[in-house]
């Protein structure tokens, strides 16, 4: 699965959002952030981390989880392309006009 993917899901992107706001948190520190049962959030975190864009680390009985921020880079490389294919779209389309205009 890719970030893109594991990032489509409403309670993964907030959970990208707390650790980037918050650093590394406890899974049950990440849970208590939301309404949802421990086993659910530890898919909601078995899938950020099979995607990369979280990585965990285990200490004693604690598993301690940090953002991925290369992760993103792929989002980031995402946005760009769509951002480059919009606004050569939207140059075609000024010169369209102003040839209609001419």
């Amino acid at each position: 699965m890719d970030a893109l993917h594991a990032l489509a899901e409403p309670h993964r992107r907030k959970v990208v959002e707390i650790l980037a706001h918050r650093g590394q948190l406890s899974a049950s520190q990440i849970c208590d952030e939301f309404d949802v049962t421990p086993q659910a959030m530890s898919q909601h975190l078995r899938v950020l981390r099979e995607a990369n864009v979280v990585q965990m680390e285990k200490r004693a009985q604690r598993r301690l989880y940090t953002l991925n921020p290369r992760s993103l880079d792929q989002i980031r490389a995402w946005a760009a392309q769509m951002a480059r294919l919009w606004i050569e779209r939207l140059n075609r389309l000024e010169d369209a006009l102003k040839e209609d205009a001419a």
